[in-house]
């Protein structure tokens, strides 16, 4: 018996290939497009948001049987003072994010698919109003917002602390796209922090000035990425939204 053929990307994919096959949810990666140390591409949030998607996808389809979609990603979101003011790196409001995250969950939920799950590379955007709103407008439909990289600690994986462009988002742009990775170029990643302790302690919070706070734009040593530790930390990560996606589609929410 041969394996049967898993259409999940929407990059790759025809309508041909599409056409007849039951789909039950959807996958949007949104990442972001920005500086990433000196040894990592731009679009750094958006391969990982979408390598990410496409695998735990795939594991659920495998796994579990439910037939997801891979959207391709968005590649606007929201930057500091700092690093907005670097070449070539997108700042996009809250505003546009949310117009475009309600013209995606408009199609599909004309076309019947009610189930959405944003897949989250970056971390200077928030969803969670935009679902909030959302889920007002269009109460048939179940929008979850997932930031990947908070899916499983870093604990016991990673040597060093990965904040931005460190240890942990080289490692598994290693194991996706080795090719990507000039590691020999990096920067050390040393980041410094606010002079108020309640803001370090987020008594309170405000945006970081990444102008001041880092001099290579990344925030976490990478020195010591990996491959294999980027194949098995996505491993962990890729399962458990497999999970996810199995739950969403077979369990009621409450």
């Amino acid at each position: 018996m041969t394996e049967e053929k898993k259409y999940i990307d929407l990059q790759k994919e025809t309508y041909g290939n599409l056409k007849g096959l039951p789909y039950s949810y959807a996958v949007l990666p949104w990442g972001a497009t920005e500086p990433h140390n000196y040894h990592l591409p731009y679009l750094t949030d958006c391969y990982l948001a979408h390598d990410i998607a496409v695998d735990a996808v795939e594991k659920a389809w495998a796994e579990y049987g439910v037939k997801g979609m891979v959207l391709p990603p968005i590649p606007l979101g929201a930057q500091n003072p700092g690093q907005r003011e670097l070449p070539f790196c997108l700042h996009t409001r809250y505003e546009t994010q949310k117009h475009i995250l309600s013209d995606i969950v408009e199609s599909l939920n004309y076309q019947g698919i009610h189930i959405l799950v944003i897949m989250n590379g970056h971390g200077g955007n928030s969803f969670k109003p935009m679902v909030r709103d959302l889920c007002v407008d269009y109460p048939q439909m179940l929008i979850v917002s997932c930031d990947w990289f908070a899916v499983e600690s870093q604990s016991g994986y990673f040597e060093n602390k990965d904040d931005h462009a460190g240890e942990m988002e080289t490692s598994v742009m290693m194991h996706y796209h080795p090719g990507l990775v000039n590691l020999e170029v990096a920067g050390d990643g040393a980041g410094k922090t606010f002079n108020i302790e309640s803001l370090n302690n987020k008594v309170g919070w405000m945006p970081r000035n990444w102008a001041k706070t880092t001099s290579d734009t990344g925030v976490g040593d990478p020195g010591k990425s990996s491959a294999q530790k980027g194949k098995i930390f996505a491993g962990v990560v890729t399962g458990k939204i497999a999970r996810l996606f199995d739950e969403l589609v077979n369990k009621t929410i409450y």
